[in-house]
């Protein structure tokens, strides 16, 4: 089967990945033959997305599986990816999968994770087809981090719709949140908005209130990391300030995702595991060494904020 997408793809029999650390800069594509390597690389954030860190994880374990190993030393690899990071559970719907394949063998292995990744190749383009038909046209829209190609295999989940509406015909202009402190929005969201010819603006973080106040943004869409069984959505730290504050303005506020981020398990935003990264990350060479820093990579947004969640299949 042939993978090739935006940010993760097999080229001359090798599994490779776009080191996104470096965007937009340079595009540089790194070589992973292993489970190991692509431990590393998920967790420095050079691949990330929820439903792109799980196709990763899948077909890094598949590459794991063609050499010399055990089955017990397969299964203990599977379990470190599915503890790379803690939040996106689409990592761990991922492992669980693959887990289940292992007595079937390489083939079974490598068509598990073959199916995981086509899967999500489809899932994006039906939620963002079925979550374009919110947007209208002549609208302006909002969006944080990013969740586009770079963020899975196919077009994305939030940045997948608004592709659709644009290629649709629809005009629109996107406000692009730069998504403090690792800047995903201005490196990465913008890159990919660049590269379609959507028009868009690069806006501080705090600058979102002030465009809704005014009556530019008609509409905010993002992404999940995890669904919880209520409805409460964790997404990149940002997005419950944001749902915030379309409630008070009246805006719009939905979650695109695939049905891949539902945790029923999670019965709510409470309970999901959230992550907390390098204080370097904040303090940037910018705040004294020794300044203590708070640094969680998400929060959890109350259903009671979102107007709709689009999942492939319906909107709830």
């Amino acid at each position: 089967m042939k993978i090739d997408s935006l940010s993760i793809r097999r080229q001359d029999g090798a599994l490779q990945i776009l080191d996104q650390t470096l965007l937009p800069l340079e595009e540089r594509w790194l070589t992973v033959p292993d489970a190991a390597t692509m431990i590393t690389h998920i967790q420095r954030l050079a691949v990330r997305g929820a439903p792109l860190i799980g196709v990763a994880a899948a077909l890094a374990l598949a590459e794991e599986a063609s050499g010399d190993i055990s089955r017990e030393a397969l299964r203990a690899r599977a379990n470190e990816l599915r503890a790379a990071r803690p939040t996106a559970v689409n990592l761990m719907h991922a492992m669980d999968r693959m887990i289940a394949k292992l007595d079937g063998g390489l083939a079974a292995i490598r068509a598990e994770a073959e199916a995981i990744y086509a899967e999500d190749v489809r899932l994006c383009l039906e939620m963002a087809n079925r979550a374009a038909a919110f947007i209208h046209d002549g609208d302006g829209l909002l969006t944080h981090c990013n969740t586009g190609g770079l963020a899975t295999a196919g077009v994305g989940t939030a940045l997948g719709a608004i592709r659709a509406a644009w290629m649709s015909g629809k005009k629109i202009h996107v406000f692009v949140d730069e998504t403090r402190p690792l800047l995903q929005g201005a490196r990465l969201t913008a890159w990919e908005l660049g590269k379609l010819g959507i028009p868009h603006t690069l806006i501080c973080d705090s600058m979102a209130a002030n465009l809704m106040r005014a009556g530019r943004v008609q509409h905010v869409l993002v992404g999940a990391d995890r669904i919880a069984l209520n409805g409460d959505v964790a997404n990149k730290v940002g997005t419950y300030g944001l749902a915030v504050q379309a409630k008070h303005h009246g805006v719009p506020f939905t979650v695109v995702a695939p049905s891949t981020t539902l945790d029923p398990a999670c019965l709510t935003g409470a309970e999901i595991p959230i992550e907390e990264r390098n204080p370097e990350e904040v303090r940037g060479g910018r705040a004294p060494l020794a300044t203590p820093v708070w640094n969680p990579a998400f929060d959890v947004a109350p259903r009671a904020l979102i107007t709709r969640i689009v999942l492939e299949d319906r909107e709830f």
